[in-house]
């Protein structure tokens, strides 16, 4: 699991330097954003929780590149 977690944790990284290179003005607002990586009951992050949150950062840059064509 601790693997998959780390795959996930690169993703997430590599999604967020590709949008402060190519998206300087959608990178400012990420801060903003309210989608943060959740934990669980014993405040500790899931699996699952990285899961969503790089869902949620390719739906933000998904659809910022659709409005901005």
């Amino acid at each position: 699991m601790m693997k998959k977690i780390q795959k996930l944790t690169q993703e997430i990284n590599e999604l967020t330097v590709r949008i402060e290179q190519e998206y300087p003005e959608l990178y400012r607002y990420l801060d903003e954003n309210p989608i943060t990586i959740s934990v669980d009951d014993e405040a500790k992050p899931t699996y699952n929780s990285f899961v969503d949150y790089l869902e949620s950062l390719k739906s933000i840059l998904e659809k910022y590149m659709e409005s901005h064509k």
